[in-house]
């Protein structure tokens, strides 16, 4: 039964899922951009998303809260050094989940994890189409104005009727 269940146990015990994570967790911060799983990225957003968070306040204890997870010393420096640099501002939302299709062999459904920041293609189109799109708000302005205007030509129309 699933009394209380918050999370994907993956179909692994707990040492095997908690090495699984960690490894993903490594490549993708070494990498910004890995293809696996679906259920596996839903589950290393959910994991990887709160230590980056700690990363962005580069303090002796919350390196060392972030090693007790991760356990390699070259993906801390890349994540507490660039990866902390550019994600600074934003106040969540680190990764990116793009669903691929599925896997040829199992028909598993594969997923592309990825750092928001780190995708220049995405990051290039964002900048054009903020420079040639205005941003529009819910409510539309021009039908007020066209309304307006449709009133004002019967009125016109309506009083050259009457001077005839």
């Amino acid at each position: 039964m699933r009394h209380g269940k918050k999370f994907n146990k993956l179909g692994r015990k707990k040492g095997h899922r908690k090495a699984l994570l960690r490894n993903l967790s490594i490549a993708l911060i070494t990498h910004k951009r890995i293809k696996t799983t679906l259920p596996k990225a839903k589950a290393l957003r959910r994991h990887l998303e709160p230590i980056i968070t700690k990363a962005k306040d580069n303090t002796t204890h919350s390196r060392r809260v972030v090693f007790s997870y991760l356990q390699d010393n070259e993906s801390m420096k890349e994540l507490f050094g660039p990866i902390a640099a550019k994600i600074g501002d934003r106040p969540g939302g680190y990764l990116r989940i793009i669903r691929m299709g599925f896997r040829l062999g199992d028909a598993a459904e594969m997923a592309m994890i990825e750092f928001v920041d780190y995708n220049e293609v995405m990051l290039e189109a964002k900048a054009s189409a903020g420079q040639t799109k205005r941003k529009r708000t819910r409510r539309g302005k021009k039908k007020a104005t066209t309304s307006t205007e449709t009133t004002t030509e019967t009125n016109s129309d309506t009083t050259t009727e009457n001077e005839d």
